[in-house]
């Protein structure tokens, strides 16, 4: 996984370069600060999802070119098959597979998250800008969004503001496996 994370990295650092984004540029876009951006680009964090969707957007490229290094083709329609989508390991609590990565100039990300449960520590939260869709398909979860612990289960929907700091967390010791869509 450590490697998939330096060649991410490296093509953030190229792309971000080739596009004349200074690493100042890119982390007030971010809302983040230049060290914590710059960790990301240097490989020395692996970068979240939703960042990494942020750098895709502001870079005006496809997140999955920064994932695999391709771009995607197809722009009338795209199947994934079950269990088939691009795998995408960023970080170790989450397990994110990308279920629409072959479509070109997508207007949102399409990622099927599985969360196993924890055994200690509060959970990590993550914001960044736009908004955000969980549906859930198995287990039972709990939200963490705006001082706020939303339970969720099979067949529960939650749309939010994901500037606010957000985690998911799985409950009741069982996996939990949910459909995010992050515009």
């Amino acid at each position: 996984m450590q490697e998939t994370i330096r060649e991410i990295a490296a093509r953030v650092r190229e792309m971000r370069s080739l596009c004349e984004f200074s690493p100042e540029e890119m982390a007030r876009h971010l809302a983040l600060s230049g060290e914590e951006y710059l960790r990301y680009e240097n490989a020395e964090e692996d970068i979240p999802a939703s960042v990494l969707y942020n750098i895709a957007q502001k870079l005006g490229m496809d997140m999955s070119t920064l994932i695999t290094g391709e771009s995607p083709r197809v722009n009338i329609f795209a199947v994934t098959r079950k269990g088939r989508g691009v795998r995408v390991e960023r970080r170790k609590d989450y397990g994110y597979q990308n279920i629409a990565a072959q479509f070109a100039h997508k207007k949102g990300e399409f990622f099927i998250v599985s969360v196993d449960p924890k055994t200690a520590g509060e959970p990590h939260l993550n914001a960044h800008p736009g908004q955000e869709f969980n549906y859930v398909l198995e287990g039972k979860m709990k939200v963490y969004i705006h001082k706020n612990e939303i339970v969720l289960e099979s067949g529960d929907a939650i749309y939010f503001d994901s500037t606010h700091p957000h985690a998911m967390e799985a409950l009741d010791g069982q996996p939990v496996k949910f459909l995010a869509v992050i515009l």
